[in-house]
């Protein structure tokens, strides 16, 4: 399967994988200030923006691995993948599948599980995540709609970031409701954290204090089960930092990017 992708500006190359439901147009200005100092490829996932859902390669049922394979084939040797939510889940296993393709983690809103449990209570009720696989059998637009409102819940700008999230999936393009339904089962059913070990690439982790889908304790936890990561909290942000927060975001990514291992030198509170 071959995904779109969309390449801008010069230098390292860094790639960019977005969040269930959505597709790349939704890094905007985030992207093109990166573009500056970096080539940036920003990638549609299977069956979202513009990149074909291919049924032969698992159709709803679709593992993991089945995304990661068509992602590696579109990511640089040595790039820096950056990944949001579903992306940085995405990114993560691919760091451990294909090492020679990824020289760095930079990953916002990420957690090595979404669902919470008795092991682990960094994550959404199960409850509530079988309320959207419910709703997404029969409503797939609504469920997608339903999600952004909670990732911009406890946000202090929530309904300026809702809107921006909705425009920009509007321009990009609605994924397959085949897609949704395969992405949203990796958010229900996966769990990273017997593999956290494995990551040898340097990782930063950036969190929202309010994040209500990937909580900050979710970002920290990897972080720490990481050879080589760092967790960096942006205040009063949610699950779109990169959006609600452009210039802290940003100055934490470039200096991770640099390669400042620091919390002075990114300017953000752990």
């Amino acid at each position: 399967m071959t995904l779109h992708v969309t390449s801008a500006g010069c230098g390292p190359d860094l790639v960019l994988l977005h969040g269930w439901g959505l597709n790349s147009a939704c890094w905007g200005t985030f992207a093109e200030e990166l573009a500056r100092e970096f080539r940036v490829h920003r990638i549609d996932l299977p069956g979202h923006g513009r990149s074909p859902w291919n049924p032969s390669a698992g159709g709803e049922r679709a593992e993991l691995d089945d995304w990661v394979e068509a992602v590696r084939s579109s990511v640089p040797r040595g790039a820096t993948v950056l990944g949001w939510s579903l992306g940085a889940t995405v990114a993560l296993r691919l760091a451990v599948r294909a090492p020679a393709h990824v020289g760095r983690l930079a990953l916002i809103a990420a957690t090595p599980r979404f669902t919470a449990g008795e092991t682990w209570t960094a994550g959404l009720p199960e409850r509530e995540l079988m309320q959207f696989a419910r709703q997404l059998t029969t409503q797939p637009g609504r469920t997608v709609q339903r999600f952004l409102a909670l990732q911009v819940r406890g946000d202090r700008n929530p309904i300026g970031v809702l809107r921006e999230l909705r425009r920009r999936l509007d321009i990009g393009g609605a994924p397959q409701p085949e897609a949704l339904a395969a992405g949203f089962r990796l958010l229900r059913d996966y769990d990273l954290r017997s593999e956290l070990a494995m990551i040898v690439q340097p990782l930063l982790v950036i969190c929202g204090e309010y994040d209500r889908i990937t909580p900050p304790a979710a970002g920290a936890a990897l972080a720490r089960a990481v050879v080589d990561g760092r967790v960096y909290r942006i205040p009063h942000a949610a699950h779109a930092p990169f959006l609600s927060h452009p210039g802290e975001c940003l100055a934490a990514a470039r200096a991770f990017l640099a390669g400042s291992t620091t919390t002075a030198a990114l300017g953000v509170g752990p």
